[in-house]
């Protein structure tokens, strides 16, 4: 089974283990490496909270991404205008938080 992750060109500097946007599920502990490395590189330059939830998307890891997407609509993040059309949202589609997110970023429903 393969779990889908950001490309490593959205998180320049930063070593991607698990490869071009696809990683065997034996990888998470490689994806929690790069989730550390970003949360790190955020202490010091800005790391768009968007890109981390699609990391804890992609694990499954849905509270952490809700709570790294509040974080980003409270940043103002631009990445969230690609909430209804990125499939790496699509694991938290069916949750209603994301039902709520969509609606306060202002998307149409």
């Amino acid at each position: 089974s393969s779990t889908r992750i950001p490309p490593s060109s959205w998180f320049p500097g930063t070593r991607n283990p698990t490869g071009p946007g696809r990683a065997p599920s034996g990888k998470r502990r490689e994806a929690q490496a790069v989730i550390e490395e970003l949360n790190e590189r955020s202490k010091l330059s800005y790391i768009s909270p968007t890109v981390i939830a699609f990391i804890h998307a992609a694990l499954g890891e849905k509270d952490q991404a809700f709570a790294r997407l509040d974080k980003a609509y409270d940043g103002r993040d631009y990445l969230l205008v690609f909430l209804k059309v990125d499939p790496m949202f699509d694991r938290l589609r069916s949750d209603p938080r994301f039902a709520d997110l969509v609606h306060r970023v202002g998307l149409p429903q």
